[in-house]
């Protein structure tokens, strides 16, 4: 018999971070973490300073508090997002979550059953797969377009009586790139027609380089039919440890969802929850400043790539806090990924993680994560794999 667990592959981040293990880098030449899109730096001071309050001043932050989340924060969530996508989201289709992760596994409790099939665009999101195996639920690969955008025509091929949603990324993880409006109403489109849900993943919608709203899914007065908005403070407030995320969706699914959310977790870090709230009341400023560095260094990576273009590697996607590149190695990219670590003191995750074993197209990839290289590091990674030697 094969348990839920044993039916899918390792964590992809905690293998490679295995790789580390007895290798010792030199002095001149210090490792250059890219594989973790997951800021390592903690919140900002005054955040800080208010969560030390609120541990120290409110009781009822050590306290059990309700499942789908404190309601204040759940009606800033809905009156911000009202604001930035130009729609109208209510406070109760709004469910907070320990992490987006546990925001998506819920989502697919919630929508799915064994045996059913969700549709994911390829390269895809390794946890998002994970999750759909170890819940019996089939995983349907896309392929990708040109420039890493996904096709609804593509995707209307693989429907079936079994398929039950169709999840996307935007910003793309591992891709990077930013899906056009367009494409999100496309799908959005389909799956109306085709009674499935649409799941759409913003974990990285603060680091958009766009202006203004990202799609226009929200100003459909019915997009609670068909649309599931995924979200992650982690990133923008640099609260990954503190577990937090949000589920947007119609008030009939978020029900189901708090029946999964009680069970697993009771209620979200209360701590967490406080300083997300604090956080999206006082620092506007503050995250409009981490967005323009990163927008600076998804610059440099192309301002760089000339370097390893010349040697032959192709940038397929950049944005958000990704870049993902072809490598021109008669290598596998999970045995390059491992001689990196070894002969140029790089950690990065091949695109094996990104894609089924079926599907070779991976051997030739890798993600490179910049949330925490800037731009001379970036030039920095850059010479080393253009002085790679397999």
């Amino acid at each position: 018999m094969t348990t839920r667990t044993a039916a899918t592959f390792p964590p992809p981040v905690m293998e490679a971070r295995r790789w580390l293990d007895g290798v010792t880098h030199p002095a001149n030449r210090p490792l250059l973490n890219v594989s973790q899109a997951a800021p390592v730096d903690p919140p900002p001071a005054p955040m800080l300073q208010a969560m030390a309050e609120i541990v120290l001043n409110e009781p009822e932050a050590h306290l059990y508090g309700p499942v789908l989340g404190l309601p204040e924060l759940r009606a800033e969530v809905a009156a911000q997002f009202s604001t930035a996508y130009q729609g109208d989201i209510a406070s109760d289709q709004v469910a907070i979550t320990s992490g987006c992760n546990q925001a998506f596994a819920a989502t697919i409790a919630a929508i799915c059953g064994e045996g059913d099939a969700v549709i994911l665009p390829t390269p895809y999101y390794f946890n998002h797969a994970m999750w759909l195996d170890q819940m019996g639920v089939e995983t349907i690969p896309l392929p990708a377009g040109p420039g890493l955008i996904p096709s609804a025509d593509d995707a209307a091929a693989l429907i079936t009586d079994r398929t039950r949603a169709i999840a996307l990324v935007t910003p793309n993880n591992p891709g990077g790139v930013e899906y056009p409006a367009a494409t999100l109403t496309a799908f959005r489109d389909l799956c109306r027609a085709r009674g499935i849900k649409l799941i759409v993943d913003e974990t990285y919608r603060d680091f958009d380089s766009r202006t203004g709203a990202p799609h226009q899914l929200f100003q459909d007065a019915a997009w609670d039919d068909t649309l599931i908005q995924l979200y992650s403070f982690s990133k923008a407030y640099r609260l990954t440890g503190h577990r937090v995320g949000a589920v947007t969706a119609s008030i009939a699914l978020v029900a189901e969802i708090e029946k999964f959310l009680d069970t697993v977790a009771i209620c979200p870090n209360q701590l967490g929850q406080r300083a997300a709230l604090w956080g999206m009341q006082n620092l506007e400023t503050w995250l409009a400043g981490e967005r323009r560095e990163i927008l600076d260094r998804r610059a440099a990576i192309s301002d760089h790539f000339p370097t390893l273009a010349a040697k032959g590697w192709e940038l397929m996607g950049v944005g958000a806090y990704f870049a993902y590149v072809r490598h021109p190695f008669d290598l596998a990219s999970d045995q390059l990924a491992q001689r990196l670590v070894q002969d140029a003191s790089v950690l990065c995750l091949p695109g094996t993680m990104f894609r089924p074993a079926t599907d070779p197209s991976g051997q030739a990839e890798l993600r490179i994560a910049f949330a925490n290289i800037d731009r001379a590091g970036i030039a920095d990674l850059f010479d080393r794999l253009a002085a790679f030697q397999p």
